[in-house]
C-alpha cells in the first residue's frame, strides 16, 4: 500500500477515470465490484464523481459530454507533469496529437488530453488541488497502467522524448514489452499489441485494479453485467484478468495482498 500526498513525479500515471455514458451505472458497478465510495463535484464541474476507498482519492466517473455520443465509454490514464503547456508543445512536436487543449479544471489542476502517433489516447495532469491518486499498491486501488501498441518502437520514441522516461526491456519468445522508468523507479509498461489482436481493438492504455481473489472478482464482473475479455490467468506479479464494465469500458484486475 502507498499513500500519497505530495504531486507524483513527471511521467507517472497519477490519476484515472473512466467517461460513461450513465454514471449512476458505473457506481452501481465498481461500488459493488471495488467497494469504492463516491462524491458529487457539483453542478460546475459537470457532476464529476470522485471515487475513494477510506477517505483516499482511486478514480473518478465522468459523464459522456453532449454531443460525443458515439465515443465508447472508456478509461483514461493521465500522466504527470510540472507543466501542462509545455508537455503538451512536446507532444505535438514528437508526432502527437491533442485532443483536448491545455484548459483549467477549476482549482484542481490542469490537464490536456492528447493521442500519442500509434493511437494510444491519454491525458496530463499538472497537480493543483487535487494531486491525483492518493492510494495505490493495494485491494480496490490502481496498480498498474500499460500502454499497449502495434508500433512499439514508435510508441518508445514518443514517450521517451516527451516524458523522459527510462526503459527496461522485459521481452521474451513472442513478446515485446518495458517497463516505463521515472527516476529509476519502474512506473509504467509498454507493449506491443500480439499479433492475434482483433484489428478493431486500438493502441490503448490500460489501467490495472487490484483484488484479493481475481476469479472471484471476474465472477461478480459478470454478475454485475460486465463482460470478460480475457479470462483470469497468472502472471509473476499476481493473477490477472481484462474485463470490461457493464457499459463496456475496459480495464484489468489483478490479485494483490492487503497491507497496511
Amino acid at each position: 500500500m502507498t499513500v500519497r500526498d505530495t504531486p507524483w513525479p513527471q511521467g507517472t500515471p497519477c490519476w484515472v477515470d473512466v467517461t460513461v455514458p450513465d454514471p449512476r451505472m458505473a457506481m452501481d458497478f465498481y461500488g459493488a465490484l471495488l467497494s469504492w465510495d463516491f462524491t458529487d463535484t457539483g453542478d460546475e464541474a459537470g457532476n464529476y464523481l470522485m471515487c475513494s476507498v477510506g477517505g483516499k482519492l482511486v478514480a473518478g466517473i465522468g459523464s459522456t459530454q453532449p454531443g460525443m455520443e458515439s465515443m465508447p465509454a472508456a478509461w483514461t490514464t493521465y500522466l504527470a507533469t510540472g507543466d501542462v503547456d509545455k508537455t503538451a508543445a512536446a507532444i505535438g512536436a514528437e508526432g502527437g496529437q491533442l485532443l483536448v487543449e491545455p484548459m483549467d479544471v477549476e482549482s484542481a489542476g490542469r490537464l490536456a488530453v492528447a493521442a500519442d502517433p500509434t493511437g494510444a489516447v491519454f491525458a496530463v495532469w499538472q497537480a493543483g488541488e487535487t494531486l491525483g491518486v492518493e492510494l495505490v499498491d493495494t485491494p480496490s486501488a490502481l496498480i498498474w497502467n500499460e500502454c499497449m501498441t502495434r508500433d512499439f518502437a514508435a510508441a518508445k520514441d514518443f514517450y521517451g522524448k516527451v516524458f523522459g522516461y527510462g526503459f527496461d526491456d522485459m521481452s521474451g519468445d513472442g513478446f515485446t514489452y518495458a517497463t516505463l522508468t521515472v527516476g529509476g523507479q519502474t512506473v509504467g509498461g509498454l507493449g506491443q499489441l500480439p499479433e492475434d489482436t482483433p484489428a478493431e481493438v486500438p493502441a490503448h492504455w490500460m489501467a490495472y485494479f487490484g483484488v484479493t481473489d481475481t476469479d472471484a472478482a471476474v465472477a461478480r464482473v459478470g454478475e454485475l453485467g460486465g463482460s470478460v475479455l480475457r479470462p483470469p490467468q497468472d502472471s509473476p506479479y499476481g493473477r490477472m484478468s481484462a474485463v470490461t464494465d457493464n457499459q463496456g469500458a475496459a480495464f484489468s484486475l489483478i490479485s494483490v495482498t492487503s497491507s497496511d
